[in-house]
């Protein structure tokens, strides 16, 4: 058995940035400090219209089962929180509910692809609040890594459905992000903490077992904008190749992530993993 903690590193982290300057002396230089302005955030109520989702392209990936064969179908589900601008575009993207496999990374792929009518309010397009959910037809093989533990391993079986729904919590505000390229943060004051909303067991390799070894090993990572672990390097390693098992259950965890201000950000966390045999 093992006891997972995770907690937030003290890291200060800077950052620099250049100001141009223009050789007119009428122009004034921007500021350095100058942030993306907020936007009023709506939920579905009365005289709120919810946006509608449009019909999309035919979705091609390797991950749908081509022959047709599955030996064990299993249904999974996604749900992700996303912002529908006033031109229909899906912003600020990030799990509410998660499979832990690549089937997620298909949900934000089709997600940010997605194209909506914008929802409306006094006759004009606004910024709404919305979940969307994603029903993950799929199978489910199992296989043997090359420590010979058994995993599992999910495909889809066809396109996923997806449905539009009301969200329960939103942000009054927010700014709407336009990629990943948000710098990272540190914990604290305005910034909330990621909160784990999928997570999987690291197993013992059978070296481990046999010499009946055991420790804590800690893991460094950055939580993107979306839930997602990146970027992950060990801080204190595990023998007997415990620390790539640690690893391995780290990169299917998945992330309620940050928030500034009701906007999702990027951060900084460790996350130690305790091996215990009993």
């Amino acid at each position: 058995m093992r006891r997972l903690l995770w907690s937030v590193p003290f890291v200060l982290l800077t950052a620099s940035c250049a100001i141009g300057q223009d050789a007119s002396p009428a122009a004034t230089p921007p500021s350095a400090d100058a942030q993306p302005a907020k936007v009023k955030v709506y939920k579905v109520g009365p005289g709120v219209t919810a946006p509608e989702l449009l019909p999309s392209a035919p979705l091609s990936t390797p991950l749908i089962t081509q022959t047709g064969k599955c030996k064990k179908k299993v249904d999974g589900q996604v749900v992700l929180s996303i912002l529908v601008d006033t031109e229909g575009h899906p912003r600020n993207i990030y799990f509410l509910k998660a499979l832990g496999s690549d089937l997620d990374r298909i949900a934000l792929q089709i997600a940010a692809a997605d194209r909506f009518h914008p929802g409306i309010y006094d006759g004009k397009p606004v910024v709404i609040a919305q979940s969307l959910q994603f029903n993950m037809p799929s199978c489910q093989e199992e296989k043997v890594d090359d420590s010979g533990n058994k995993i599992k391993e999910l495909q889809l079986r066809s396109e996923p459905e997806q449905n539009l729904m009301a969200v329960q919590e939103s942000p009054e505000e927010a700014i709407l992000l336009s990629g990943d390229s948000s710098p990272i943060e540190n914990v604290g004051g305005m910034v909330s903490a990621p909160v784990v909303i999928h997570s999987v067991e690291a197993f013992f390799t059978k070296a481990a077992r046999q010499k009946k070894y055991s420790g804590i090993t800690l893991l460094s990572l950055n939580v993107d904008v979306h839930g997602m672990p990146q970027n992950i390097g060990v801080i204190k390693p595990l023998d007997y190749g415990m620390t790539d098992h640690a690893i391995d259950a780290v990169r299917k965890y998945r992330f309620k992530p940050a928030l500034k201000n009701g906007t999702p950000i990027p951060v900084k966390i460790t996350i130690e993993i305790n091996f215990q045999l009993y």
